[in-house]
């Protein structure tokens, strides 16, 4: 078995990296993690023109973009419309995104009760008769979508952006920010049964795998710079244990983390009966090694990584929100020993 990527996805890797690397440079994130929005408003139409939003993509061919997205930080809902809403889409939906028209998210969690994406006993949303009554919180994206998927205990539906009230709020990301939702009499339209989250959960927590993966990557690659280029002593710091020993630290974690990482996307590319267990593995290692090398990264650095200017922070929060994102790492360890053990 060829476990290679094919030709086309490490030319799709190339472009994304190039294309990310030029549109956000560290001054340029910096802006827009600081400001009114924290995203970029003219990005969505050019990555329809490259394809990213194109339905017939391959979770695979998905998973190379979600990697690139985390190790140069897109300030646009492209996790939330790939990962979280358009495992649910139909081919209108499909259509509208893959033009570069329509931008969407999941919004699932309720005040007072678990937040997990399957946890829907005590979801008070409600709707009747083509509309939708209730209340949603800590929705990814909710301030810069166009259209909201919504949980009720009835199933998923589709909700126009413009037709619900929402409150943004300033998350530990402030590329990646979070929303109130209220509902009062919306106009819906049933896309899916509420089972459907299965399949949603299991393609988000490996894109936020993918992500982490980026993340840890672009730490290393930071840490190792800085270790190449800065000397004390007249030498090197690279050349001293207490550095090089935690860029070996990362290199380890990273390998380990990538290697969960595209087996969950392999998993859910072919409907794998594993699927489930690898993206619990897969969330849970990879986003706690995310974190894990933005500590060591911004450590290695001395004072300067500490420093509000230096980009290091920015990374560690993406980190910290894909770490936290439906569930910390102990809960999957703990959701993936019962189902080992069943």
């Amino acid at each position: 078995m060829d476990f290679a990527f094919s030709a086309e996805q490490e030319q799709l890797r190339g472009f994304a990296r190039e294309f990310l690397a030029e549109r956000y440079d560290d001054v340029r994130l910096a802006a827009l993690a600081d400001s009114e929005t924290g995203t970029d408003g003219d990005v969505w139409p050019r990555l329809a023109e490259m394809g990213w939003l194109d339905g017939d993509l391959t979770f695979l061919d998905q998973a190379v973009l979600f990697e690139e997205t985390g190790r140069r930080p897109l300030p646009a809902p492209f996790f939330s419309t790939m990962a979280l809403a358009a495992p649910v889409f139909d081919e209108k939906l499909r259509a509208e995104t893959g033009a570069g028209g329509l931008r969407a998210t999941l919004a699932w969690a309720e005040p007072g009760v678990p937040q997990g994406l399957l946890d829907t006993a005590g979801l008070s949303t409600r709707e009747a008769d083509g509309r939708i009554t209730g209340q949603k919180v800590l929705v990814p994206d909710g301030h810069a979508v166009d259209l909201l998927v919504v949980t009720t205990p009835e199933g998923l539906y589709a909700v126009d952006a413009a037709d619900a009230t929402i409150t943004p709020h300033t998350a530990i990301d402030g590329t990646r920010r979070l929303a109130d939702v209220r509902f009062d009499g919306a106009p819906a339209r049933r896309l899916a049964d509420l089972s459907a989250l299965t399949a949603i959960r299991e393609r988000a927590q490996a894109a936020a795998a993918l992500e982490a993966v980026g993340v840890a990557q672009r730490a290393l690659d930071l840490l190792v710079e800085y270790a190449r280029t800065r000397q004390q002593f007249g030498k090197p710091i690279g050349i001293y244990q207490a550095v090089s020993h935690k860029a070996s630290d990362i290199y380890v974690r990273l390998q380990e983390a990538r290697s969960l990482a595209y087996w969950a996307a392999w998993c859910v590319d072919t409907g794998d009966a594993l699927a489930g267990r690898a993206c619990l593995a897969a969330k849970a290692h990879a986003t706690e090694s995310a974190v894990l090398a933005c500590e060591q990264a911004i450590q290695g650095h001395g004072g300067i990584g500490f420093t509000w200017e230096h980009v290091l922070h920015r990374y560690y929060k993406r980190a910290q929100w894909l770490q936290a994102f439906d569930g910390a790492p102990r809960t999957q360890r703990a959701e993936l020993a019962a189902a080992l053990l069943d």
